[in-house]
């Protein structure tokens, strides 16, 4: 008898976190973004710092978005107080088994409109140049790229993006 293939369950989306989450996540990160794009150990760090930083004092201002499939983790996305004014959405992931079924775009729109929620007046985000599918997703959002920058990141030169959305408009 076949195996079947970690992960091929019922998705499951959900916000609560469980023990293991938090390292998983940006194991999850940093071997996708090695393998799929050849980011080095550095970039792990990057994730972790931020999410270790967030996880214990989310407020109800915030969430996080996890992705599970038969208690594996396969997803995230977070929207991160900035300011009064402003949230940050990070930590958006999908495993390539969960790629190309309208699920980014599902977390990306839920984010969106958590954050109206919230009260929030803008949304933005930080990303790097050649992440397609991801860049398609907050383009038929309404976001807008805003500011581009090249830096020597995480073993590699990439051009960094920030990408808004205004909140108040129609």
């Amino acid at each position: 008898m076949k195996e079947k293939e970690p992960g091929t369950g019922r998705v499951c989306i959900r916000h609560d976190l469980k023990p293991g989450d938090t390292g998983r996540l940006i194991q999850l990160h940093g071997l996708l973004y090695g393998m799929e794009y050849g980011f080095d150990y550095t970039f792990e760090a990057y994730v972790a710092g931020p999410l270790a930083a967030f996880i214990p004092s989310i407020s109800s201002r915030e969430r996080l978005w996890l992705v599970d499939r038969e208690n594996l983790l396969l997803g995230s996305l977070a929207v991160v107080k900035y300011d009064e004014r402003e949230a940050q959405l990070r930590w958006f992931l999908l495993h390539p088994l969960l790629r190309g079924r309208g699920l980014g775009k599902r977390l990306a729109s839920e984010a969106v409109v958590f954050s109206r929620e919230k009260g929030y007046q803008s949304l933005f985000l930080w990303t790097v140049r050649g992440l397609e599918a991801a860049a398609h997703i907050y383009r038929s959002l309404g976001f807008v790229c805003t500011e581009a920058k090249e830096n020597r990141i995480w073993g590699r030169t990439l051009v960094e993006e920030r990408y808004q959305l205004n909140l108040e408009g129609p």
